[in-house]
């Protein structure tokens, strides 16, 4: 466990805003010491690993939070969007430098202002910011967490984990056994208690993400051993294939 001064020295990230991203409920520690000094973990690490990144890319600290709070948030599917989305900061930031470089060595006859073109690179950030924010579901789930506070959505996201555990107790029955089934329904109506209307449709899509071996997997695992978040990917597949 680190203090938040032993972070922001690692980190470069000012205590102040370390403090701040408390506050909104982007970065909660993931405990305090008796005298209630924040102490951050290995995966409050990688959670701000994933916000400087978004912050690099110049998200707002709202679209951010509400990114990463999504309930189908795969952090490896945001990696790879990050990554397309720097690569494309850093072509332009060389077209720059040479557009510069140029200039310095012919003289301000070069007339090029191609180099401060951003279209390409506006139209990704449009798309990846799409992906997590334009959906029905998304819109759905907004509207419903509004008056929401950070309690209440981790509570939330904690029954949801509960509901998934319990896959790990069946995943020595068939995928299409009935008590299987039961769960892969007792799912879909959790999420659309608690986040947004679960079609099948989505359910499909929540499965696949379950069985792709990225953050989803490894948590499900956690809450109900090894194996678990591929025993419900089954278990969904079939009871959204019938």
């Amino acid at each position: 466990m680190k203090t938040v001064h032993e972070v922001s020295e690692l980190t470069g990230v000012t205590i102040r805003a370390l403090q701040y991203y408390d506050r909104i409920g982007l970065l909660r520690p993931t405990a305090r010491t008796e005298a209630g000094y924040r102490l951050y973990g290995d995966a409050d690490l990688a959670r701000l690993q994933q916000i400087m990144l978004f912050r690099e890319l110049e998200f707002p600290l709202k679209e951010i939070r509400e990114i990463m709070e999504r309930p189908d948030f795969d952090r490896r599917e945001a990696l790879e969007q990050q990554i397309g989305l720097l690569t494309l900061k850093k072509d332009r930031l060389e077209k720059l430098i040479r557009l510069a470089r140029t200039i310095q060595e012919e003289g301000d006859g070069t007339m090029d202002f191609s180099a401060f073109d951003t279209s390409k690179l506006d139209a990704c950030a449009k798309e990846a910011k799409a992906r997590w924010g334009d959906t029905d579901a998304y819109k759905e789930y907004e509207k419903r967490t509004a008056g929401q506070n950070r309690e209440d959505r981790q509570n939330a996201a904690d029954g949801l984990t509960a509901v998934l555990s319990v896959f790990g107790q069946l995943k020595d029955k068939p995928a299409s056994a009935p008590e299987a089934q039961a769960q892969v329904e007792a799912l879909q109506q959790y999420i659309t208690a608690h986040f947004y209307t679960c079609t099948d449709e989505i359910l499909a899509g929540l499965g696949r993400l379950y069985a792709a071996d990225g953050a989803f997997t490894e948590n499900i695992d956690r809450a109900g051993g090894e194996g678990t978040a591929a025993f419900a990917a089954e278990a969904i597949a079939y009871y959204c294939g019938k």
